[in-house]
């Protein structure tokens, strides 16, 4: 009976330490930034991050904003591309989208490894950065 005891004391206690280590370990992804340009319409960018696992064969999407700024739910996701690491940051272009005015922004989703950004708003006109 003792034994018995035992064990679901045994199991208790691991279950609990495996949960506060799954905890830790979601805790634990490197932070990463996302950037745009978008001259004509033609949107590329940058992931940086400490972590170079974090920069390749990212899914990075562009999006118009299109209404308030506190409800990104009613934006268009426009485009998207899978980024590439080139030495010490990932690349990602999605080509000419021939959006070329508006509020315009990038999001990277997260990883195991890895935290998600989103990048800084840039407005076009016309084509041209403001």
């Amino acid at each position: 009976m003792r034994t018995r005891s035992m064990l679901v004391v045994v199991g208790a206690l691991a279950t609990v330490a495996m949960l506060f280590a799954g905890v830790a370990w979601a805790g634990t992804r490197t932070p990463t930034k996302v950037t745009i340009k978008g001259p004509n319409g033609d949107f590329q960018g940058r992931i940086l991050s400490t972590n170079t696992d974090c920069l390749g064969d990212r899914r990075v999407a562009v999006f118009e904003q299109l209404g308030d700024t506190q409800d990104p739910s009613t934006d268009d996701r426009i485009a998207t591309d899978t980024s590439e690491r080139n030495g010490t940051v990932g690349r990602w272009s999605v080509g000419n989208t021939g959006f070329r005015d508006g509020f315009f922004y990038a999001k990277v989703g997260r990883t195991p490894e890895c935290k998600g950004d989103r990048s800084k708003t840039i407005e076009l006109v016309d084509g041209v950065p403001q």
